[in-house]
Order: structure tokens, then C-alpha cells, then sequence
């Protein structure tokens, strides 16, 4: 194994302890806000929607109230949609995007279909712009019994009394050139492994679950998104970020086996959204707008099978 340092914290080779943890800790800081940006939002919502506090997360003296947005005309005679943006709280457009269904597509489904949307399930990460919470610890890895993360267990919880109703979910992220350049080696430092580069997918892209894969489901969404924004081609060994591409703009992972959010639920429709804010061919309006789009191509696919 190489002994090349291609972080600045840590031993090449060696994972980090508590003291490589805290000098991690002691680089970040709050780059913008998630009480004006987000919450704010929500709050613009109440006339309209229900909105619940579900948990609330606490590092030091810092304190983050978690809100997730229902339909006012709830019933329970309807399946649900869960809708969850900022696992990754740098993932700007997954927030935003959330944020945007909601203030002009979310009146679509009144009487058709439950809506159940978390905007900012990471909001310590989204002020500070990262990929980890506070404990260098992923929340997309760590939708799990026994999850040491606070963000994760906290939307575990309020999932679990609706388990059976929830019949699509669609979870909103970004792939960002920041991967490249700051998180990918934060991951090999920290867990002691060498950093292999790899290359950023110019485009928008979908996720499908391994275990059990919708390929129409993901195709519909893949083409209500191309009318928004471009998708992501496959790389010259048929791949999108080391992963066989499907379908056009499709890739597959084991949701639940890795601990992601879109493994979270038994739903029969699951989809992990990935908009490349950095392409010089895309706006933030652009990926808000995608974000949004997939969302309803998704509820619409879900609710006419």
C-alpha cells in the first residue's frame, strides 16, 4: 500500500481515531444557513401543508429541529410517497428540489396519494456544505438497526409506523465534482484504505435497487428528466461511476445491503436521483427543476400501475 499522504489528516493506511476524527471536525465550518435557507421555506408552507417536527439533532451547543411536510388532506385509506432530500446535506439540489415538488407540484395529488416529504435530513452538513455529519460518519450508509448516526435513526423512526403504506420513495442527491476532489479521499483516509480516482458523470443520472429493479420505472423518469436537463452517458467500459449502466442513464445498487436511504422502505417503486450541479450545461434553477421533475415522473409512473 502506498504511503503517499493524499489527505491531510491521517496516516496513509491507517484508520482514523478520535483524534484524527476531532482534527477533521475542527476543519469545518457553517458556510450558509440552514434556519434562513430551509426552514424558513418550510415555515412559508404551513398554510397549506402539515408540518411535523420528527427529531432533532445535537452536536455541542448546536441544535437542528428536523421537519418533514404532509398533505393537509391526509387519509388512510391511500398509499404513501416518501420524498427525502439531503441525506448528503451538500447535495444542495436534493433540498431545493424537495422544496420546489412541494410549492408547485404537491397540489397535483390532493385525494390521489399520501405525500410525506423530509426536505433536509442533514441539516449540520447542509450549513457546512459536506457529506458527513459531525462524526465523519455518511448518513447513506447507515439506514440500519444498530446505525451509530443520528440523522438516519432519527428518519428510521419516522418511517416505521408507516412501513406498509409507503408504496414509492424517491431520495434526492447530487454527484458533485467535490466527490473527486474532497470526498472520495476523506473516505480512504478515514477508513485506512488507498484513494483510487475515478472521473465525474457529466449528467443526470438514477440509481436502481439491485434487489429488486423497476426498469420502467426508472426509464419513465429518466424521460420526463431529459426534457430539463441532460443525462449522464455511460464512460468507455459501458459505466457510470464504476457501476454498469442498465439502462440509459441507469446504474444499480443493493439499497438495503449498503444502508441506503432508499433502501429505508418495502416500497415497490424506489429510485436514488443523482443531478450534476457542476456541468457548465445546467443551472441551479436546471437541477432544483430536475429534482422536482423526478419526483412527479415518479408519483405519476407509481400511480397509473
Amino acid at each position: 500500500m502506498s504511503t503517499t499522504a493524499f489527505y491531510p489528516i491521517g496516516v496513509p493506511g491507517q484508520p482514523w481515531g478520535a483524534a484524527e476524527r476531532a482534527a477533521w471536525l475542527a476543519r469545518q465550518s457553517k458556510l450558509r444557513s440552514y434556519v434562513d435557507e430551509v426552514v424558513g421555506k418550510i415555515d412559508a408552507s404551513r398554510a397549506r401543508f402539515d408540518v411535523q417536527q420528527y427529531g432533532e439533532i445535537v452536536y455541542g451547543d448546536e441544535r437542528y429541529p428536523l421537519f418533514a411536510v404532509r398533505n393537509r388532506d391526509w387519509s388512510e385509506s391511500l398509499p404513501i410517497a416518501l420524498v427525502t432530500g439531503g441525506v448528503h446535506g451538500y447535495e444542495t439540489s436534493g433540498v431545493h428540489g424537495a422544496l420546489k415538488f412541494l410549492d408547485e407540484l404537491a397540489a397535483q395529488y390532493a385525494g390521489r396519494i399520501n405525500l410525506l416529504v423530509a426536505p433536509c435530513v442533514s441539516p449540520w452538513a447542509y450549513e457546512r456544505i459536506h457529506r458527513w455529519n459531525a462524526r465523519a460518519i455518511d448518513p447513506n450508509r447507515s439506514f440500519r438497526d444498530g446505525g451509530l448516526c443520528d440523522e438516519a435513526a432519527a428518519l428510521m423512526r419516522l418511517v416505521a409506523p408507516l412501513q406498509d403504506r409507503i408504496f414509492v420513495h424517491v431520495d434526492l442527491h447530487e454527484t458533485t465534482d467535490s466527490d473527486e476532489s474532497e470526498f472520495r479521499p476523506a473516505l480512504a483516509a478515514r477508513d485506512g484504505k488507498p484513494y483510487e480516482p475515478d472521473t465525474i458523470p457529466d449528467g443526470f443520472y438514477l440509481v436502481d435497487d439491485a434487489a429488486k429493479p423497476q426498469p420502467a420505472f426508472q426509464s419513465a423518469i429518466i424521460a420526463a428528466v431529459e426534457q430539463v436537463t441532460h443525462i449522464a452517458p455511460a464512460d468507455d467500459n459501458g459505466q457510470i461511476i464504476g457501476d454498469k449502466v442498465v439502462a440509459h442513464g441507469v446504474i444499480e445498487y443493493p439499497f438495503k445491503t449498503l444502508g441506503l436511504c432508499a433502501g429505508l422502505t418495502d416500497a415497490r417503486y424506489t429510485t436514488t436521483t443523482e443531478v450534476y450541479p457542476d456541468s457548465p450545461r445546467a443551472t441551479p434553477e436546471q437541477c432544483n427543476e430536475a429534482q422536482a421533475v423526478a419526483v412527479r415522473a415518479a408519483l405519476d409512473f407509481a400511480l397509473a400501475h
